[in-house]
């Protein structure tokens, strides 16, 4: 990859929102406090609201230290940061409140524009930006996913950014690219010889992929009623773990050599149709129950009204290509779930003939590799082993797992966990773009997703209800055992 400049500057768009507030100010933090952000790098946050920078940096600093944990802000890096901290209260979307930007951003040559806004009004942004004089060749500009909620909508909204700049200036970002885990199953995949040859149909009988949250969606609703876990979560992220887990090795590291082999499982996808739809897939809406021992509404109760929308998903995916041909990956993810988790799960077959005796046979368990995202970052392999001790009936075994857990491996005093979009905004910062979502991407996954969408509103395939702190309706585990499977909970 050719080396690029390093950006000079970083605008955020909605800086005083609740995206900037929670994730982007403090990754901006610990970049710094940990050497990356170069002298005289300078961070500019707008938003419409008027806004002194004395009072800005201090709406800042509470954010920050908020997340530093038990050694809270280091006052020698929040100097430092501080400085760089500058706001403009402004209307992003129009020329004169570009202008004021411009007069801000001063000599930079090779600004970021973050923008942590509505992707309706991205296009005005763009078209704001380009009438001030701000979309250079050297600009790079960072989109927030989900980018609409169709491919109709998704290709109005690129179409408007495409106007004004450069596919290879976009960085449509995914935190979940971000996270050490996810990165860390490119490594586990390319990096060792012991895995590649076993990562295919021969071995693999399924995968499973399970995004759970405990929380409902409260006050979010309106977004919620518009997306649903189907646009929200399976089109967002969930896909994005299917082509990393899916995808044929890249020739290198270079960004469109990684995203051509995901753009290559997008289009293997099998399409869910009207006819397999009710047998391939689960809705659900969450009613009244109890999560983590506390009483919870339902959707409808929070929504004000019924709705048809899914806060639930499963699917069964099949993906039509040579390596996978015959092994399902079954995705799920819903709200008011029993426990947070993001985990990828890859089940490999059983052992062919078992040379054990009828003792040990009934102990024999398939290998299976657990990837575990959050709430803590952690890989294992379940592999057998023989059980320590005597016994009359002859070798006893028992699976146990190798732990490649980056908390234990990296632990410390000084050890913290790092927020996803740490990584993102430095590969921003340095113009790498392997772990952001080019165009083509974003479309196939829409257009496979829309498919889903259509079956269900072809079938009538309403939401079923679940109780909050269950693990979704019964659909959910038919759906897996009908293939003689079982959710790895």
């Amino acid at each position: 990859m050719a080396e690029q400049p390093l950006a000079d500057v970083i605008v955020l768009f909605g800086g005083t929102g609740d995206l900037a507030q929670r994730m982007l100010f403090p990754s901006l933090y610990f970049l710094d406090a940990d050497g990356f952000l170069a002298d005289g790098f300078r961070i500019i946050a707008t938003a419409r609201a008027e806004m002194s920078r004395e009072a800005f940096r201090a709406q800042v600093k509470d954010a920050v230290g908020g997340r530093g944990g038990a050694s809270g802000l280091d006052e020698k890096v929040w100097a430092r940061f501080e400085a760089r901290l500058d706001y403009v209260g402004a209307d992003a979307t129009t020329p004169e409140g570009a202008a004021e930007l411009k007069v801000a951003i001063g000599p930079a040559k090779t600004p970021i524009f973050y923008l942590a806004l509505s992707p309706s009004i991205y296009g005005r942004v763009c078209a704001a930006l380009a009438a001030a004089g701000l979309a250079t060749p050297q600009t790079r500009i960072v989109l927030e996913k989900p980018i609409g909620r169709d491919l109709a909508s998704s290709k109005v909204i690129n179409g408007a950014v495409a106007q004004v700049f450069a596919e290879e200036s976009i960085f449509r970002i995914d935190h979940y690219l971000g996270k050490e885990t996810v990165q860390n199953l490119l490594a586990l995949r390319f990096a060792n010889v012991l895995f590649e040859p076993l990562w295919n149909n021969l071995t693999i009988d399924h995968v499973q992929i399970t995004v759970a949250e405990t929380e409902g969606v409260g006050d979010r609703w309106p977004y919620y009623d518009e997306y649903g876990a189907l646009r929200d979560m399976v089109q967002n992220h969930m896909l994005q773990l299917l082509c990393l887990v899916a995808m044929e090795p890249p020739s290198d590291m270079e960004p469109d050599s990684v995203r051509d082999e995901k753009v290559k499982v997008l289009r293997s996808l099998r399409p869910v149709t009207r006819a397999d739809v009710q047998a391939v897939s689960v809705r659900g809406q969450y009613t009244a129950g109890v999560v983590s021992g506390e009483s919870a509404a339902g959707y409808a109760t929070e929504r004000g009204q019924p709705s048809e929308t899914d806060t639930f998903v499963a699917l069964r995916v099949d993906i039509d290509n040579w390596r996978w041909a015959g092994v399902p990956f079954f995705l799920r993810t819903g709200k008011r779930l029993p426990e947070r988790r993001t985990q990828i799960a890859i089940q490999f077959k059983a052992v062919p003939h078992s040379i054990f005796d009828a003792a040990a046979k009934a102990d024999l368990q398939a290998n299976r590799l657990v990837i575990d995202l959050q709430p803590d970052e952690d890989i294992e392999l379940l592999m057998m082993n023989k059980a320590p001790g005597l016994s009359e009936g002859g070798m006893r075994l028992q699976s146990l797992p190798l732990s490649l857990s980056l908390a234990k491996a990296y632990s410390g005093p000084n050890a913290r966990r790092r927020i996803a979009y740490e990584r993102l905004i430095l590969d921003v910062i340095a113009g790498n773009r392997t772990l952001f979502v080019r165009r083509d991407e974003v479309e196939r996954a829409w257009e496979w997703i829309d498919g889903v969408a259509d079956a269900w509103r072809e079938s009538g395939m309403a939401p079923k209800p679940y109780a909050a702190g269950s693990w979704g309706p019964s659909g959910a585990f038919a759906l897996i055992e009908r293939s003689e499977r079982a959710w790895y909970d």
